[in-house]
């Protein structure tokens, strides 16, 4: 984000964020300043509306949804895309070349066979002598430059390659969790969309996977463990989906598992491996040996209706949630 407020009014604006964070019962860290400062400036309305739909839903803001709103709205990929767009100029810029240069080449043999052909077809063996040779000098001439365009191709072909892996990392960056290696919500939106695109009658369960007094566990040994604690967690809840299936970490202390033709009898079926499954994991501190405490899940399942919105969807089968501990 680019600012062209006066001291005076970046001032102003910084008290009020710093007020707002504090409000928030967040600290006022480079990342929380950043998207409070987008806040209180009030020209964002999307980010704006993000906060006050997370408010509304009664869940307070935490470290994690500071950090996506950061990603989505500050980072950008804005310096990526002038690469990748620039490298696709130049790629398209010499595919061009080479297609003009393989037409005028074309064009180039094309004339001299209408030239020597009457010649080819004289009496006179100096004509045809001189027409061979002619011909013989256009197709060398075109064949060499024939050579030089595969072997343009063949290196416009390696480049594409390059911006294919380029490309494939920001899209993991773009759609994973950087903690869990789980999906994120712009990649949960994606893949309901593409299901739904498919079959506007496709049944869809959900399980929400909530981390019992997450908060308290990281407050008491530290955000560092509470990240590798969360990634474990992750991996046990990932491992009972199957390739069809969707984990994704949308929130600090939550999973979400979407499961596509699959009914909500099978999906509470699943639920109750997932909860058996993390509360039979043992964690010990590497740094100390000491055994840190079980963790604990609650569990909502919900069934996605017909014409439903994803949100509405996702917060109903939140409300499902039982036994929070």
């Amino acid at each position: 984000m680019k600012y062209h407020d006066s001291i005076k009014q970046a001032d102003k604006t910084m008290i009020l964020a710093v007020k707002q964070l504090k409000q928030w019962s967040l600290a006022v860290n480079p990342i929380n300043y950043s998207v409070g400062y987008e806040y209180c400036k009030n020209n964002n309305p999307i980010l704006i509306a993000s906060i006050k739909r997370l408010l509304l839903s009664g869940k307070p803001l935490d470290g994690f949804f500071m950090e996506q709103l950061y990603k989505d709205h500050f980072l950008e990929q804005s310096k990526f895309r002038h690469e990748i767009i620039s490298d696709l100029s130049q790629l398209f810029e010499q595919v061009q070349q080479n297609c003009q240069q393989s037409t005028l080449g074309a064009q180039g043999l094309i004339q001299q066979l209408d030239e020597n052909i009457p010649a080819l077809m004289s009496h006179n063996r100096e004509k045809v002598k001189s027409a061979i040779a002619q011909l013989h000098h256009a197709s060398t001439s075109f064949k060499k430059q024939q050579q030089q365009l595969i072997d343009q191709l063949q290196q416009s072909q390696q480049q594409t390659q390059a911006l294919e892996y380029e490309l494939e990392e920001v899209r993991q960056e773009m759609y994973l969790d950087p903690v869990t290696g789980l999906y994120n919500r712009k990649a949960m939106t994606k893949h309901v969309d593409t299901w739904l695109t498919e079959d506007a009658n496709r049944s869809v369960a959900a399980i929400v996977v909530s981390v019992d007094h997450f908060a308290k566990f990281s407050e008491k040994f530290g955000g560092l463990i509470g990240d590798v604690i969360l990634s474990k967690i992750a991996k046990k809840v990932a491992s009972y989906v199957d390739d069809s299936g969707l984990p994704v970490r949308s929130a600090n202390d939550e999973f979400i598992v979407l499961l596509p033709d699959v009914d909500g009898g099978i999906a509470t079926e699943i639920a109750e491996k997932i909860k058996q499954g993390v509360e039979k994991l043992r964690f010990v501190s590497v740094q100390s040996g000491t055994r840190l405490p079980k963790m604990s899940v609650s569990l909502g399942v919900g069934e996605m209706k017909r014409k439903e919105e994803l949100s509405q969807f996702i917060n109903r089968s939140r409300k499902a949630i039982t036994n929070k501990k």
